[in-house]
């Protein structure tokens, strides 16, 4: 005997069914439009992240914490309105008013909040109309102690319409840091390094833009590549402060590998008064004689009689029998790099083109790597053709010293150190190339600062 359905069963079957329908339909929704706000609240991250950076380089520019907060806040909301597109996914952005915040001791902290409302569809089932997605994002904007050392050897001048160029180029380097909070000694060399600004060794903070500005104006090109001597007095400035910034940097800017260096000499008997005076010995371009003893404190400037007794431009093995042990330029008993070394390159004591040349290149490397051991960034940057052109004595390329100085990951085997700060190397075929590399130096310049 057959049993007739029952129709209250098949009715609570449907209102079972339909129940799950809603349920279902709220969870896919919730997923659907869960997923849409992940999206919203990525590129509401990637957008404030981004304009804080932005502000953390503009606040540099201004001759005031007033005008640089405004530069900043410029930057930040450009950066904003240009990296979240009106309407994104259907949604309403908001930016908060960025936030410039100066402490005593030079450091700038930036903020800023965003809020984005976006329509549901799915979620409308659970009783929900809009989603509201926020993000916040701070930078800091570190102290900076930048040494800038720049090179005006004889090279630089030899095409008359580069030095214009250089000038031009270091000056709206300068132009990227904050002239109220960052901290910039300036220089230059050939035979010898003059410090054009020191740092300022008190608690003030700040530089001298004009000041620098009119120094670069003035300089001359001439004089043979002594880089050791310009790094270990950039390294010196960074020595003399007692309050450091948290970040701190040395910006060689050169055209050549180094051919000079400077140090006390011992000089031969007929020349006995003159023995220990500082000077530096300079090598030529390609094998040949020595000259010096050139000033170390000056750019081309020749100590006089009677501490020679042959030409200037003659032999200086004539009155100089052997090359010092150490570089002591500063300080008779330091002991701190070595000139008569089998490593990196091999030196003797011998007055030769290929020691007082492999010398130079041994000691700028080994001040590089001692600023760095000293958790000081080097960045490099290199000008000409000549320094990817085979050079010295060893054939080698100019540009793998700068390389080495900066610790770049592309640098030589034996120069390149993970645990020692990673620089930049920035190579200027040409004048015109000049304006890119510097704005790429100054650039992640500030990026590490942040």
């Amino acid at each position: 005997m057959k049993t007739a359905p029952c129709k209250h069963q098949k009715g609570s079957i449907s209102i079972l069914v339909a129940v799950s329908l809603v349920a279902l339909l709220g969870i896919v929704g919730l997923a659907i439009d869960s997923g849409l706000g992940y999206m919203i609240r990525a590129r509401l991250d990637a957008a404030t992240d981004g304009a804080v950076v932005a502000a953390g380089q503009a606040v540099t520019r201004g001759n005031n914490k007033s005008e640089q907060t405004t530069n900043a806040t410029q930057a930040a909301n450009a950066f904003f309105a240009a990296n979240y597109p009106a309407g994104f996914l259907g949604s309403t952005a908001t930016a908060g008013t960025p936030s410039v915040v100066f402490d005593n001791q030079g450091t700038v902290t930036i903020g800023m909040s965003a809020q984005a409302q976006v329509p549901v569809t799915f979620m409308q089932t659970l009783g929900f109309k809009v989603l509201n997605v926020s993000a916040s994002s701070q930078a800091i904007r570190k102290t900076l102690d930048m040494a800038f050392v720049i090179d005006t050897t004889g090279s630089m001048g030899t095409d008359p319409t580069e030095p214009p160029v250089v000038r031009a180029n270091a000056i709206s380097f300068l132009n990227s840091f904050d002239i109220t909070n960052d901290r910039v000694a300036l220089m230059h060399f050939a035979y010898g390094t003059i410090i054009d600004t020191p740092f300022k060794l008190d608690s003030s903070r700040g530089f001298e833009r004009a000041t620098m500005t009119s120094q670069i104006q003035k300089y001359s090109f001439s004089g043979s590549t002594n880089s050791s001597e310009a790094f270990w007095n950039a390294r010196n400035q960074m020595n003399k402060l007692q309050n450091p910034s948290s970040l701190r940097v040395i910006v060689f800017f050169s055209d050549g590998a180094p051919n000079s260096f400077a140090s006390a000499f011992t000089f031969a008997k007929k020349a006995k008064a003159c023995n220990n005076l500082v000077g530096t010995i300079a090598s030529p371009d390609s094998k040949g004689k020595m000259s010096g003893l050139w000033r170390f404190d000056q750019l081309q400037t020749a100590f006089s009689s009677p501490c020679y007794d042959s030409d200037l431009e003659g032999d200086s093995s004539s009155f100089i029998p052997s090359l010092p042990a150490y570089y002591n330029a500063h300080n008779p008993t330091d002991t701190t790099f070595p000139i008569i070394t089998n490593s990196p390159r091999v030196v003797t004591a011998a007055v030769t083109y290929q020691n007082v040349n492999r010398a130079s290149r041994n000691l700028l490397e080994a001040m590089a790597a001692d600023a760095r051991n000293n958790n000081i960034y080097v960045f490099t940057l290199g000008l000409g053709p000549q320094l990817v052109q085979p050079a010295g004595p060893d054939n080698e390329l100019g540009q793998d010293v700068l390389k080495c100085m900066a610790n770049t990951p592309d640098s030589l085997p034996r120069c390149y150190n993970s645990k020692q700060p990673v620089g930049v190397y920035c190579h200027a075929a040409t004048p015109g190339d000049l304006a890119p590399c510097f704005s790429q130096l100054a650039s992640q310049i500030l990026r590490i600062s942040q």
